[in-house]
């Protein structure tokens, strides 16, 4: 309901944050947070886990899905 509510609002660049550096992300979080810490501009965000579960889910039941 929240993600909803965010592209009604049509905040993006939250929402993005929200589903990729605040989730699962665990590589992610922590380049997030040594960013944060050094004054630096942040990287771009990585898979969230949860997505590399779906695709090994896809992958054993036969399908091939690549992400480009």
């Amino acid at each position: 309901m929240e993600v909803w509510a965010l592209e009604a609002f049509g905040a993006a660049h939250i929402l993005q944050e929200i589903l990729t550096i605040k989730s699962d992300d665990v590589v992610g979080r922590s380049k997030a947070y040594e960013s944060i810490v050094k004054g630096e501009p942040m990287s771009r965000p990585g898979i969230p886990e949860s997505l590399n579960v779906l695709l090994h889910e896809l992958k054993g039941l036969g399908l091939n899905v690549t992400l480009d």
